[in-house]
């Protein structure tokens, strides 16, 4: 005979302060580990959301980030004439050779000093790259050591106001723009003619070098024409796949929330079995008489793990709840980037297949916190039970 679900709903009401106590404790574990997860989630898409599949990404074999490759002058000369690079109305080949600096800059908030990306572009790496538009001021003017900073960046950085200055490389430049990079890579870089770029920074060589195919089967070939080149010791992928790859920076955030979320969860699994055998001991009698009407040990086992798996689904939920305000209200965070080593910005991302995550953690927490007490109700004898106090 199955127990009514309707049994421990009541007695959830009935004790509800350690109800209240159990379901906080398994919202605050869900709430850390959603968190987490969701920092995790946007850094991957920041990464991932960057790039054309158009587009051509070249860079010097070995290296893990543009900022340590190196193209030189002599290679770039022999891709003007490669056949499968389109070209514009003018029959200009759609090119863009680009320097990526690592700086040091001093914080707003003068916490001391982080790393941020310069990349130097040339106005057809502009073109290049669509996602990249400027909503405050104008773009820069070559030769005249002129910037335009990631509106993420903006608020993070000393000077990075339009009109601020702020010295580099032995130089000073300025602030003449704000670009936004629809949640991209490049939301956290600052961009700058790419000559004046290298002789600011002296550099004789180019970082990478971002070509757009004619179509699909040029790009194919143009990739296996680089690689089988032994001349060039240049690695050229998708422009897409290789920001992709450059989600490694989300892993050690993924494996501190999980971590975290699982010290946490021995607390809770032991908050919820207190909480469980707190509720089969006030019901001992209550339990005695189900088996006298015909319930079976079983039955009892089952709606006591039901009645636990409620409660953290319960938390859970509220945990999610309290995780959610970061990613709709668009809160940005900057970390480190494991490959480029600069300051990387990215926002909040929460998915429906993370809130299953959440959710699907709380009941575990709940089924495992639940299991012992419910085992205890189920092998409780009859006689015992219906004499206790």
């Amino acid at each position: 005979m199955a127990l009514p679900i309707t049994y421990n709903i009541r007695n959830v009401f009935v004790r509800w302060r350690a109800t209240v106590a159990t379901i906080a404790g398994i919202a605050l574990v869900v709430a850390v580990y959603m968190i987490m997860q969701t920092m995790a989630e946007g850094l991957e898409k920041s990464s991932q959301n960057t790039g054309d599949p158009r587009n051509i990404m070249i860079v010097r074999k070995g290296s893990t980030a543009e900022s340590s490759s190196q193209v030189t002058r002599a290679q770039l000369k022999e891709f003007n004439y490669l056949p499968q690079i389109a070209r514009d109305a003018k029959g200009q080949p759609l090119l863009s050779a680009d320097v990526v600096v690592l700086v040091s800059l001093p914080r707003r908030d003068g916490s001391g000093e982080a790393n941020v990306l310069v990349r130097g572009v040339s106005p057809v790496g502009m073109d290049l790259r669509p996602q990249v538009s400027l909503v405050e001021g104008r773009w820069f003017t070559p030769g005249k050591r002129e910037v335009v900073v990631s509106r993420r960046l903006s608020p993070r950085f000393a000077n990075f106001e339009i009109g601020g200055k702020f010295r580099t490389g032995g130089k000073e430049l300025t602030v003449v723009g704000i670009l936004d990079g629809s949640s991209s890579a490049f939301d956290s870089e600052v961009w700058m003619d790419a000559d004046e770029s290298r002789s600011i920074f002296d550099r004789e060589n180019y970082s990478s070098v971002l070509v757009r195919a004619k179509d699909d089967a040029a790009g194919k070939e143009f990739v296996k024409r680089i690689e089988s080149d032994k001349r060039l010791p240049l690695l050229a992928l998708s422009e897409v796949e290789y920001y992709a790859a450059q989600t490694k920076t989300a892993m050690p955030i993924k494996f501190l929330g999980n971590f975290l979320a699982m010290a946490m969860s021995v607390g809770a699994i032991f908050a919820a079995m207190n909480t469980m055998y707190a509720s089969v001991g006030s019901r001992t009698r209550e339990i005695g008489t189900l088996r006298v009407l015909g319930y079976r040990r079983r039955s009892i086992l089952i709606s006591f793990l039901l009645e636990g798996a409620f409660l953290s689904l319960v938390g859970g939920v509220i945990g999610c709840l309290l995780a959610l305000p970061l990613p709709l209200l668009g809160y940005s965070i900057g970390t480190l980037n494991f490959e480029t080593w600069g300051e990387t910005v990215f926002q909040f991302r929460m998915t429906p297949m993370l809130a299953v995550k959440g959710l699907a953690f709380s009941v575990i927490v709940g089924v495992l916190g639940s299991l012992l007490p419910s085992i205890r109700a189920a092998r409780l004898p009859v006689i015992a039970a219906l004499k206790s106090l």
